[in-house]
C-alpha cells in the first residue's frame, strides 16, 4: 500500500462547538494544512461560512475516508 501524499484532502468530524453557526457537531469538515496551528493543538478547517479558520483540535475526530468518498465530499462542497 502506498503512502498518501500531503496534497490529499483530509477531513474531520466535529464533536464539539462553542458556536453552532460556525461549526455543527456531527458534520464533516475539510482540513487545510497549517503546521504552525498544529504546534498549538489547533487545526484549520473550512467552517459553515465557507471560510478557513482555526479551531481547537479537540473539537474534532480525524478521519481517513476512502478516495471515492473524499472525491464525493469535495464535489458537494463546490
Amino acid at each position: 500500500m502506498t503512502k498518501r501524499k500531503d496534497s490529499v484532502p483530509k477531513f474531520a468530524i466535529c464533536i464539539h462547538s462553542d458556536d453552532i453557526d460556525m461549526l455543527t457537531p456531527r458534520m464533516i469538515y475539510q482540513m487545510l494544512p497549517d503546521e504552525s496551528a498544529a504546534k498549538s493543538n489547533y487545526i484549520r478547517v473550512i467552517d459553515n461560512e465557507g471560510e478557513d479558520y482555526l479551531y481547537p483540535a479537540d473539537y474534532f475526530i480525524f478521519v481517513d475516508f476512502p478516495r471515492e468518498i473524499e472525491r464525493a465530499l469535495l464535489r458537494t462542497s463546490q
